[in-house]
């Protein structure tokens, strides 16, 4: 039967205290609604419907390239007014899965297991055992184990309190049941609200077919209502990102300390030691080691490469055997060839690096193309900007650059020269020649050195 998914995502998120919708929020660097809109993707619906409130905007903003349909639920008279808001909308006959924008850790694989088994059930719930069930509607269960009712908490006898087996809030609805299902609900109860939980109710005093399936981890259903619940989601969300790294080989030198931001995809024999970041997409091939306290977004690092501690680097592809660090910054537009080093304090912009070249210490390479085993001097400066316009240097193979020299793009230093320290080069060398540029140096008998006026 084809599937509707409705994500609720109205909600104000007063507690979150914050200028933004609470499902926009990040969890590993990316909004909660969108964890729960890919996890969607995988039961491959046959329509996603968000149902959107106040700031709806910002939620409309980050899903116009996605395809999935906008309700605007103007007054916020709960959960059950939420649903029958999207009936208009609904294509017809189709099965439906609720599902929460601020409920970001709900694997596939759990959605995939209360689809399948509620073939049969006009409502299935996804219930889970709260070892403190305060504040969670309880699923109260007949004597062959079929859901009887799901009781709210502000609703419950104190028997009804007792029940440890709660409800997630997220449900599946027959399609050919479900109109019908929702029109039936009203708002007599202490809250005023259309509870979409009576739903079991009235499919019960129908004689319809109630069933729940317990989420083994209950971890996977945490709703998200304040900051100190997103933090601890996202810790959860780095403990799972950990294991499974584990489970691929990596040898994490601290589990409780790497943070994944994105897709991270490993070889063989990798190592990551403490405090490091990986944003968007990463790809470690074998044998990378990354040191302590790096960050590093939507970049490919090659066999055998070692990034040292305090290194940043940004939409870079990284060849095998290389070296970076410590305190390095790669940013976007970065290639290094195969045995490139790049050392303390070095930063590259938009450059190529060729084969076996090395920039050992405190210096900027930006829009350059650089050949093979080309050395750096410490201190080396391509000055690509004139305040208005980028340009480039080319530096071609074995080149030896001189520590402290600048080199004023556009420029080409050709194959085998050598740049005496010091200097500053404004036009294009010759291949296989020492050029440098230096004024005369001399002692000034008269100067006389400055003291401080009181």
């Amino acid at each position: 039967m084809p599937l509707s998914i409705i994500i609720l995502a109205a909600g104000q998120g007063t507690r979150m205290k914050s200028s933004r919708s609470k499902v926009m929020h990040a969890v590993a660097g990316k909004p909660m609604i969108q964890h729960v809109v890919d996890t969607s993707l995988g039961l491959e619906p046959d329509q996603i419907i968000v149902v959107v409130g106040q700031q709806s905007d910002q939620i409309r903003q980050l899903m116009k390239d996605q395809d999935v349909e906008f309700v605007e639920q103007v007054e916020q008279l709960g959960t059950g007014h939420a649903v029958a808001q999207c009936l208009g909308v609904l294509k017809t006959g189709n099965d439906v899965l609720v599902l929460y924008g601020d409920v970001p850790l709900l694997t596939l694989e759990t959605v995939q297991d209360l689809v399948r088994e509620a073939e049969g059930s006009t409502v299935k719930v996804l219930s889970f055992l709260a070892e403190n069930p305060y504040g969670y509607g309880r699923i109260q269960r007949s004597s062959n184990g079929s859901v009887e009712a799901i009781v709210e908490e502000k609703d419950a006898s104190i028997e009804q309190r007792k029940i440890c087996e709660s409800n997630s809030g997220i449900l599946f609805i027959d399609g050919k049941k479900i109109r019908y299902l929702i029109e039936k609900l009203d708002k007599n109860n202490t809250q005023s609200e259309y509870y979409l939980t009576d739903v079991v109710k009235h499919s019960v005093q129908q004689g319809l077919t109630v069933s729940a399936i317990t989420c083994a981890e209950i971890e996977e259903v945490y709703g998200v209502n304040n900051q100190a619940q997103l933090a601890e989601v996202e810790k959860i969300y780095r403990r799972r990102q950990a294991e499974k790294l584990m489970q691929q080989g990596v040898k994490l030198y601290d589990p409780e300390r790497i943070d994944v931001r994105g897709a991270l995809q490993v070889g063989s024999d990798v190592e990551i030691d403490i405090n490091c970041v990986f944003e968007g997409n990463v790809t470690l091939a074998d044998n990378v080691r990354i040191s302590a306290n790096c960050v590093i977004r939507n970049t490919t690092i090659g066999a055998g490469s070692v990034i040292l501690p305090m290194t940043s680097i940004d939409e870079a592809i990284i060849g095998r055997q290389v070296s970076i660090g410590p305190f390095s910054r790669i940013r976007p537009g970065t290639e290094c060839a195969d045995g490139v080093k790049i050392g303390n304090f070095v930063e590259a912009k938009n450059s190529q690096i060729g084969t076996g070249s090395k920039v050992n210490h405190l210096s900027y390479i930006g829009d350059t193309e650089m050949g093979a085993k080309v050395n750096i001097g410490a201190g080396t400066i391509t000055c690509n900007y004139d305040g208005v316009n980028k340009f480039k240097t080319i530096i071609k193979d074995e080149v030896f650059i001189g520590s402290d020299t600048q080199l004023i793009a556009p420029v080409t230093i050709a194959r085998g020269t050598t740049i005496g320290a010091g200097s500053t080069i404004t036009r294009d060398t010759p291949a296989d020649k020492l050029t440098l540029s230096r004024s005369k140096q001399v002692t000034i008998d008269t100067w006389k050195k400055p003291v401080k006026k009181i």
